[in-house]
């Protein structure tokens, strides 16, 4: 898995020649507010602007560590927010303020040698009266949202900042490639990643992966030995995970570009959101990350949240027909699932697996989770593929329980991308779901029951559950279920829709976990039913009393059984579903003619 996130950290970087992640020594360091000054260190204003992104230096742990030329504004004017009525908080956040500007200032003496930062120097010591003192008052009059943020220096007439200029950038270099020389060697002196011994393995932490769901907004870290109690063998540090520090650099890249990579895009009313190219978020506290080996670019998960009829069609043309480039065929995709805890970061997945193993196992995907139904606009039925994400909410209990929802989206993802079946625990849990809900059967539960009993290792060759209503399934449980449906149809019919609790309400969960004692006492309320509509509509009892004949007549000479199985009661699910929605279908192709 590492090996994989270093290749990638490492074409990141080559697609990137002129970024930050050209060296180990720099990275993208965001900038929101510009403190001018002019050549003598005098103050002259600070803009306020939206997060840009800038070339600085790379800081792998935060802690007891400073930025050259760019921090908050606690490292470069020693300030905080007054306003804390708190005086023992007030206090201790002054007290770090004064750490932090220290660890800054004595940062700058480090390069004190450069002209390019003897403005800089001026403001804070020469000049400190017109520069940083002036500098803090005029702090404290901006606005609530205009304090966060990094701050950085700008010379007045100039468009480049002084942390952004290439002497800067060459010095930074210089002295982290002189820092190297000087750590130890370990005492494996090879690194596992790249077999190499061009660079020591640094003592430090191996970076912060920021933007991880649950994590801290500083940044967790996927490697870290920060304890005796995490090292082994009479290791030290970083020697237990034997990695070189360019290696080490390079997957954090790659993680941190996984996890932020994508655009704005804008909805169907204009409105824009950030869309994410390799991740998907599945819960608060979980998401997956994805990318090819070969390829830095290739959305073709995005089908799975956005599954239109071209776009579906289209894959399955690929797959059976082979249409699609070969040049992807030989790639192979990687998935991680990342959870944050605490200041670490819990992978719960490692996925690796071929792209034409991928495309094939999403076409399957598609062909499983395929449901039909009615469509009022069209008035008819429709074939459709219900959303990865809407799965999950159709599962999801109403309680907001991250890691029942982590956990859901975490199977059907494997089931999308591996072609694994679904554990039974999660037949249960959209039964459960159904159950709550009084009968509530919708299109997206239909389709995840359909998917577990589509891949049970029990399943005999060529008895799958269709995508409509199939007359020639002759199971048990899935007639009964359409049985249920007509039953509750003469009922509407008989009652009209002012029944406060009808059948489904008050026996959908009675019928379809014990049949043979509840579809006896539903008979008996049919026939009453079945009566009042012969008195009213005699050419509809008719047809509805034929169309109740031909289900029973599939059960007759079979005896119900007392209990229906879990993979029963999901057929039985289905089996109203496909009739319900297939009536709906009839009565409004016969209102047309």
């Amino acid at each position: 898995m590492i090996q994989e996130l270093v290749g990638l950290g490492h074409r990141i970087r080559d697609l990137q020649p002129t970024s930050s992640r050209s060296h180990d020594a720099l990275d993208n360091v965001p900038v929101s507010i510009d403190c001018i000054i002019d050549d003598q260190g005098n103050f002259k204003q600070f803009i306020p602007h939206e997060s840009q992104m800038t070339v600085g230096e790379r800081i792998s742990a935060k802690k007891g560590k400073a930025r050259l030329l760019v921090d908050r504004a606690e490292e470069v004017l020693e300030i905080v927010d007054e306003r804390e009525k708190n005086r023992d908080l007030r206090e201790k956040l002054n007290k770090q303020a004064r750490f932090k500007h220290s660890l800054f200032r004595e940062k700058l003496r480090l390069y004190s040698q450069l002209k390019e930062l003897m403005p800089v120097n001026k403001f804070y010591e020469s000049n400190r009266v017109n520069g940083v003192q002036k500098a803090r008052a005029a702090f404290s009059k901006l606005e609530d949202k205009e304090w966060q943020g990094n701050i950085a220096f700008l010379i007045a007439g100039e468009s480049k900042r002084l942390h952004e200029k290439d002497r800067v950038l060459e010095a930074i270099i210089e002295r982290y490639q002189r820092s190297m020389t000087k750590i130890r060697r370990p005492r494996f002196a090879r690194c596992s990643v790249c077999g190499t011994t061009s660079q020591a393995i640094a003592d430090i932490p191996h970076g912060m992966i920021k933007r991880v769901p649950d994590g801290k907004a500083s940044g967790c870290a996927l490697v870290s030995y920060n304890d005796s109690a995490f090292e082994s063998y009479g290791l030290k540090g970083n020697e237990n995970s034997s990695i070189c520090t360019r290696c080490a650099k390079a997957y954090v890249d790659a993680l941190n570009w996984l996890l932020s990579n994508g655009s704005l895009v804008s909805g169907e009313k204009g409105k824009k959101s950030y869309r994410y190219t390799n991740r998907k978020n599945i819960s608060p506290d979980t998401s997956i990350v994805f990318w090819l080996r070969d390829t830095v670019q290739y959305d073709l998960l995005a089908i799975l949240d956005n599954p239109t009829e071209q776009s579906v069609h289209a894959l399955f043309d690929s797959v059976f027909k082979g249409t699609e480039p070969s040049k992807f065929e030989s790639d192979t995709f990687y998935a991680l699932t990342l959870s944050g805890a605490a200041a670490r970061i819990a992978v719960r997945d490692w996925i690796e697996t071929s792209l034409d193993t991928l495309r094939r196992n999403l076409a399957q995907w598609f062909q499983d989770v395929a449901v039909g139904g009615f469509d009022s606009d069209k008035r008819g039925l429709i074939i459709g593929f219900p959303r990865y994400s809407s799965l999950i909410w159709n599962i999801k209990g109403k309680s907001e329980n991250d890691v029942q929802h982590g956990r859901i989206g975490t199977v059907l993802w494997k089931s999308a991308v591996m072609g694994h079946a679904p554990p039974l625990w999660v037949l249960s849990s959209v039964l459960g779901r159904i159950r709550a809900e009084q009968g509530h059967v919708t299109t997206e539960r239909v389709a995840v029951l359909k998917l577990c009993l589509n891949r049970r290792p029990n399943q005999q060759q060529g008895a799958k559950h269709m995508a409509t209503l199939d007359d020639s399934n002759g199971d048990i449980a899935y007639t009964c279920g359409r049985l249920f449906s007509v039953l509750e149809s003469i009922q509407y019919h008989a009652l009209g829709g002012d029944v406060n609790a009808g059948i489904r309400e008050r026996f959908f969960s009675f019928a379809s976990t014990m049949p043979s004692t509840a579809f006896g006492r539903l008979m008996k309320m049919t026939q009453h039913h079945l009566s009042k509509i012969r008195g009213e509509k005699p050419g509809l009892a008719i047809n509805l009393d034929k169309k109740l004949q031909e289900l029973v007549s599939k059960v007759e000479g079979t005896r119900l059984p007392a209990v229906f199985t879990l993979e029963d009661q999901a057929s039985f699910a289905i089996g109203y579903y496909h009739q319900r929605h297939h009536d709906f279908s009839v009565t409004a192709t016969s209102k047309e003619d």
